[in-house]
C-alpha cells in the first residue's frame, strides 16, 4: 500500500509539473503579406517567443480586420490586428457591416498605430480628385474587409457609390497593384499604415497620383473613429506634396478566454519592444503607450493589469 501511495504521489507531481510547463499557443492574425499587419505580426511573434515562457507562436496571413475578429470570436486566434471601426461594428453586431450577431468574446489588448486611407490612381487615368473616380475602375479591398468598409464610408461622404464606378474590384493590396501595373485598373483604395509595401511597389513601377480626402469629406463620415490626417510628402516615390486624407486607429484584440497571465505578457512585451516593431515597419513609430487603453471593446483583465502598473489607467 505504501508503494502504491508513492506511485500516486509521483503521478500527481508529474501532472502538476506538466501543467506548470504546459505549452501556450498564440496564433497572431494579421493580413495580406503586402500590407502592414503581416510584418508587424511577424515581429511580434519574435518578441513573444523570447518573452512568454513555453509559448508556441504562429503568424497567420488573413483578409485582415473583419476576418480577424470573426476568427478571434471563434477561438481560432489569440491576438488579432483590426481597424477600430470594424471592431466597434463587430462588438455592436452591426449587420450592415457584415456582423449578424454581436461578437461578445472580443477583448482589447491595445490601441496601436493608425491606418491611412490611401487612394492611389495611375497618372495616365486622369484622376485627380475624389469626384474623378466616377466612371473609373477601382479596387476597394476584399469584400467586407476593413478596407472595404472604409471605402464605402469615404465614397458615401464624397457623394459617390459603387454604382458610380465603371467597375468595382474586391481585391487585396498586392493583387490590386498588379492590375494597375497592367492597366486593368485605374485606382486602388488601401487602408494601411504609411509606407505600405504594395503602394511603394506601385510608385516605383508607374507614375501615380495620391487622391486627397479633404477635411470637409471626413466631417461627413458619421463615425468618431475617422479622423482627418495627412500623408507626408515623400512617403512614396514621386509624391512631392503632402496629401490630406482620413485616418482610422488600429487595435489589437484577443478572446475573453485567453488567460490573464498571457494577455498581460502580450501587452507588456508589445510596449517594451517598440523599437523592434518600428524596425519591422515604420508604421509602428506611431504606436504611443498613452493610446494603449483606447479600444472600442472592453480591455482584457490582463491588459488592465499592465496599464495599471504603468499608470495609464487607475
Amino acid at each position: 500500500m505504501k508503494s502504491l501511495r508513492y506511485v500516486a504521489l509521483a503521478l500527481c507531481l508529474s501532472v502538476a509539473s506538466a501543467g506548470a510547463h504546459a505549452q501556450q499557443f498564440i496564433n497572431i492574425l494579421t493580413g495580406g503579406t503586402s500590407g502592414v499587419y503581416y510584418p508587424m505580426g511577424v515581429a511580434l511573434s519574435q518578441i513573444y517567443e523570447k518573452s512568454i515562457p513555453n509559448a508556441k507562436i504562429a503568424v497567420q496571413s488573413t483578409k485582415a480586420s473583419a476576418e480577424n475578429v470573426n476568427l478571434v470570436q471563434a477561438g481560432r486566434g489569440e491576438l488579432a490586428f483590426a481597424l477600430a471601426d470594424t471592431v466597434s461594428a463587430a462588438w455592436q453586431g452591426d449587420e450592415e457591416a457584415g456582423f449578424k450577431t454581436k461578437l461578445d468574446k472580443l477583448r482589447g489588448i491595445a490601441g496601436i498605430y493608425s491606418n491611412y486611407i490611401q487612394i492611389v490612381a495611375s497618372a495616365d487615368s486622369g484622376i485627380k480628385t475624389l469626384a474623378d473616380l466616377k466612371g473609373k475602375r477601382v479596387s476597394v479591398g476584399a469584400a467586407r474587409s476593413g478596407t472595404e468598409l472604409n471605402a464605402r464610408a469615404v465614397l458615401k461622404a464624397a457623394g459617390l457609390s459603387y454604382a458610380d464606378l465603371a467597375k468595382v474590384e474586391y481585391m487585396g493590396f498586392g493583387e490590386s497593384v498588379e492590375l494597375m501595373k497592367n492597366r486593368q485598373l485605374d485606382a486602388t483604395l488601401q487602408s494601411a499604415g504609411l509606407g505600405v509595401s504594395s503602394i511603394r511597389d506601385l510608385a516605383n513601377s508607374v507614375p501615380i497620383v495620391i487622391i486627397a480626402v479633404p477635411e470637409s469629406v471626413v466631417a461627413k463620415i458619421n463615425d468618431p473613429a475617422y479622423i482627418a490626417g495627412v500623408i507626408p510628402a515623400g512617403t512614396y516615390e514621386g509624391q512631392t506634396q503632402a496629401v490630406p486624407t482620413v485616418t482610422i486607429p488600429n487595435v489589437l484584440v484577443t478572446n475573453a478566454a485567453v488567460t490573464d497571465a498571457v494577455a498581460y505578457e502580450m501587452t507588456k512585451s508589445l510596449f517594451a519592444n517598440l523599437p523592434q516593431l518600428a524596425a519591422a515597419h515604420a508604421a509602428a513609430k506611431g504606436i504611443e503607450p498613452a493610446n494603449g487603453p483606447k479600444t472600442p471593446v472592453p480591455l482584457h483583465p490582463g491588459a488592465i493589469k499592465y496599464y495599471k502598473e504603468v499608470g495609464l489607467i487607475k
